[in-house]
């Protein structure tokens, strides 16, 4: 869905001099910080919430596979960037322990801590390769959504055919045996569905996304003038600008009310 809104908007102003594509920084890298440690804190009501069953057992694993996946595909991310770009980076630390939520999800009843750490080691590799990839291809990916939910999720999604331990699913789906991946000996008929999985997910998401986004291009311009993007989409958009001491010289007209 991301990648079919980036595709049809195109890049920013200012994404892409002569060809390459610069660095648009955010505003207040400590609230992206905030915001995705609010986002793991949510991630752990939601992986073992999804059990609907608070007494089923396997509810620790899932605790415990999220919380090691993210936490590892974060560093592994900030040091891939690192030998990558030679700086640090803290928003590529988020993206990287996002990439790991994201990644573990699929998986985090059916794996072990041990089958997390991989999933989020190579998360973290993934959405920073990612991330230079879909922008050398000239797609602007704002939030870095692409990489952490298309990538990292995809790589979820097979990592159950790959690292499915067997102690988990029995009866799911109406299927007698448990789930159990390639390396734990079941062969190749969970990676095989995992591949038709995400071959459907991927298809659905991005045509029907692609087709929709046109359709509504059509009806009202999902791009906003070039005026209006230099101007700022806070003061054009809504009014007031977020950033005013970024913005001296560029004022917003007083509300006018109606006598």
């Amino acid at each position: 869905m991301a990648l079919a809104g980036a595709i049809v908007m195109g890049p920013r102003i200012g994404k892409y001099v002569n060809g390459k594509a610069v660095s648009i920084p955010g505003h207040n890298i400590p609230w992206v910080v905030a915001g995705s440690l609010i986002l793991g804190f949510g991630w752990l009501g939601f992986n073992p919430g999804s059990t609907l069953a608070g007494t089923d057992l396997r509810i620790t694993f899932i605790y415990v596979n999220t919380v090691v996946a993210s936490c590892i595909a974060s560093i592994v991310s900030m040091i891939v960037f690192k030998l990558k770009a030679g700086t640090w980076d803290t928003g590529m630390m988020c993206n990287g322990f996002l990439a790991g939520l994201v990644a573990i999800t699929a998986p985090c009843a059916f794996v072990t801590p041990i089958g997390a750490s991989i999933i989020g080691i190579i998360a973290g590799v993934l959405v920073v390769y990612s991330t230079f990839f879909i922008e050398k291809m000239g797609v602007d990916d704002v939030a870095g959504a692409i990489s952490v939910h298309g990538t990292a999720g995809a790589w979820g999604v097979l990592s159950v055919g790959l690292f499915a331990c067997g102690e988990y699913g029995a009866g799911y789906n109406g299927v007698a045996t448990p789930v159990i991946g390639l390396f734990y000996g079941g062969g190749f008929g969970q990676l095989l569905m995992q591949i038709i999985d995400l071959s459907v997910l991927v298809t659905w998401a991005f045509v029907v996304m692609y087709v929709w986004m046109k359709f509504s291009n059509l009806i009202v311009p999902i791009r906003p003038t070039k005026e209006e993007e230099l101007k700022g989409l806070d003061a054009t958009q809504m009014g007031v600008l977020a950033y005013p001491d970024f913005q001296p010289a560029n004022p917003v007209p007083a509300p006018q009310f109606a006598d």
